[in-house]
C-alpha cells in the first residue's frame, strides 16, 4: 500500500525546518489512492455529511447564497476519520507515524480531530480562491508547532487550484497588522507583496504527501479544470502540546498515535 519509507533523514528534516514544508513523492501506492478517491467521490455524489459548503467559508469566487448557482458546492468532506476505515487506517499507520514523530522530533504525537480531519474538495466551475494565511491564526494551542499531512488523491497544480507556499514564512515574526480582521495576509502592504513574490507553486501527483507547518503561509487558486481535486488532510502535534481549554481546538480530545 505504501512506498519505501523510513524515519525522515537529517537532510530532509533540516529542509522542513528551514522551508516549513516537505514533499514526499509517491508515498502511497496508486491502488490505495484510487480506492480512497473513489470513496470520496461517492460521498460527494451522495452528499454524505457532515460537509462544509463553499458558501459557508465565503472565499473569493464562492456563491453568496445556497440558492445561487453553485451555492450547494461542497468545499470539504468533514470528519474523514469516521467516513471509512481506510482513512482512519492511513491517519494512524505506522508509516505516517514515523514521519510525524521525526518532523516533530517527538516520540509521542497526537492527531487533532478538530482541525482538518477532512477531505479537501475543490470542484470545477464552482470553486473559490483561498487567500494567504497561516493555519495557526485560527487554532489555539500552547505552542504553534503543529503540522498537517496533505495526501494528494490526484494531480494538484496551478490549473486546478493547487497550493502556493512561501518558504521560510513559518519562522518569521509577523505583526498582527500584516493580517486583516479575518486572519488573511494583507495584499495592500508592500512588505507583504515582497514576501509573496517568494512563493512556490506546489505540484503533486496522486500518492504524494505534502507536510507543512501550521505557521507556513499558504494560498490556493480556483479549480479551472474539468475534474474535482481531492486531498486527504490531517493535523498532528506533540502530545504534550495541549489545546487551550474552552476553545474550539479543545472541543474534542486529541487522539494519540499508538
Amino acid at each position: 500500500a505504501y512506498g519505501d519509507i523510513m524515519q525522515i533523514c537529517s537532510q530532509k528534516l533540516k529542509k522542513f525546518e528551514s522551508d516549513g514544508f516537505l514533499i514526499l513523492p509517491g508515498l502511497v501506492k496508486p491502488l490505495l489512492c484510487d480506492v480512497m478517491s473513489s470513496i470520496a467521490r461517492a460521498h460527494l455524489k451522495e452528499r454524505v455529511g457532515p460537509f462544509e459548503l463553499e458558501t459557508a467559508v465565503g472565499y473569493p469566487g464562492a456563491a453568496k447564497r445556497e440558492k445561487d448557482k453553485g451555492g450547494m458546492a461542497i468545499r470539504r468532506l468533514l470528519n474523514a476519520l469516521d467516513r471509512d476505515p481506510i482513512f482512519f487506517d492511513w491517519a494512524f499507520s505506522s508509516e505516517l507515524k514515523k514521519i510525524i514523530n521525526s518532523l516533530l522530533r517527538s516520540k509521542s504525537c497526537s492527531l487533532s480531530p478538530v482541525h482538518h480531519n477532512c477531505i479537501m474538495t475543490k470542484l470545477p466551475y464552482f470553486s473559490s480562491r483561498t487567500d494567504w494565511h497561516q493555519d495557526f491564526r485560527y487554532w489555539s494551542y500552547e505552542q504553534p508547532t503543529l503540522i498537517s499531512a496533505w495526501l494528494s488523491l490526484g494531480e494538484e497544480n496551478v490549473s486546478n487550484g493547487g497550493l502556493n507556499i512561501i518558504p521560510g514564512s513559518h519562522i518569521q515574526d509577523y505583526s498582527k497588522e500584516r493580517f486583516d480582521s479575518n486572519g488573511f495576509f494583507r495584499l495592500d502592504l508592500d512588505k507583504n507583496k515582497e514576501d509573496i513574490e517568494k512563493k512556490v507553486q506546489i505540484e503533486l501527483s496522486s500518492g504524494d504527501l505534502l507536510i507543512f507547518h501550521c505557521r507556513t503561509l499558504h494560498s490556493a487558486g480556483w479549480n479551472r479544470s474539468q475534474k474535482e481535486k481531492l486531498s486527504l488532510v490531517f493535523t498532528f502535534h506533540e502530545t504534550s502540546n495541549q489545546p487551550t481549554p474552552g476553545t474550539r481546538s479543545a472541543s474534542k480530545d486529541p487522539i494519540k498515535l499508538i
